[in-house]
């Protein structure tokens, strides 16, 4: 080790004070201040934001397809939850894509990625085997948000 040690750099203010970053970020992009502006902290956040927007849409999925498939496979539990937690899933997805219209490519990847993941909360929440369900989503498109649709 030699005698002088090498200073650490001092955090930012990104790793500091986000909120307080955030604010001074948006201050110098409204004033027009580019070259002031943590361009590259931006940028990573802005992308984490599009991130987000996808694992909302991933989420919602993956509790409404756990529905569907508690509906399907649990007709002696049927009720009005269950109906309703249906009824408001298919809303906030339609709300989030609307929002997000540009995730609209992506849903096809999203529903097998939220499917294999319902099937396993399916299988927890109510004790059923794994082999009790599709191995793949067996609900199309339009049923998953057709309003109307409740698999027998």
């Amino acid at each position: 080790m030699t005698a002088q040690r090498k200073r650490a750099e001092p955090a930012s203010r990104y790793d500091r004070d986000f909120y307080g970053w955030a604010v001074e970020q948006a201050a110098l992009l409204r004033g027009g201040k580019l070259a002031e502006a943590d361009i590259e902290n931006i940028a990573e956040e802005i992308a984490s934001l599009g991130r987000s927007e996808q694992h909302e849409l991933i989420n919602r999925l993956i509790v409404l397809l756990t529905h569907l498939l508690k509906w399907q496979f649990q007709p002696n539990l049927r009720g009005n939850s269950w109906r309703l937690t249906l009824k408001e899933q298919r809303a906030r997805l339609e709300r989030h894509l609307a929002r997000n219209p540009s995730l609209r490519p992506s849903l096809n990847q999203a529903v097998t990625d939220a499917y294999a993941i319902a099937i396993v909360v399916a299988q927890r929440e109510t004790g059923l085997a794994e082999s009790t369900f599709p191995a793949a989503c067996p609900y199309g498109m339009a049923q998953i948000f057709d309003p109307a649709f409740l698999p027998d």
